[in-house]
């Protein structure tokens, strides 16, 4: 490939140790929000459920902004989803952390929402250098 070739043709590579490393860091993030939000949006209702959503979204957000792509979104708010997933299962046992009212299911819904809309507003990757630049 030559220097002319737009970044955005070149085939993929896997990203770097680092930059695994940064989105493992954000999945597990996702997934510690994700139980802090469980825990803390039925002990404060309506505030809590303002407050978890909100530090889901700031984390998606975030995590987007560092890694300047959405993929670092993608990571925090796939941890997150998991947590989630985990938490909403019954044990054998007959315990279970989320109860079926209208606050769970907002909680659930609404941060399937904020995931997904945080995820898509971050940035996409963009090719770098003049010569694929609109002349503004």
């Amino acid at each position: 490939m030559n220097d002319r070739t737009p970044m955005l043709a070149q085939p993929m590579r896997p990203p770097s140790a680092g930059r695994a490393a940064v989105y493992a860091g954000f999945f597990l993030l996702g997934a510690v929000i994700g139980a802090a939000g469980a825990l803390v949006q039925p002990a404060w209702f309506p505030g809590g459920l303002l407050l978890a959503l909100a530090g889901e979204a700031g984390l998606v957000l975030g995590a987007a902004r560092v890694t300047r792509g959405r993929a670092g979104g993608v990571a925090a708010a796939a941890g997150w989803m998991l947590a989630i997933v985990l938490l909403t299962a019954s044990r054998p046992e007959g315990d279970f952390l989320f109860a079926a009212g209208s606050g769970s299911y907002l909680f659930l819904l609404g941060g399937i929402a904020v995931a997904v809309i945080c995820a898509t507003l971050a940035p996409g990757r963009q090719p770098d250098g003049d010569h694929v630049r609109l002349g503004k």
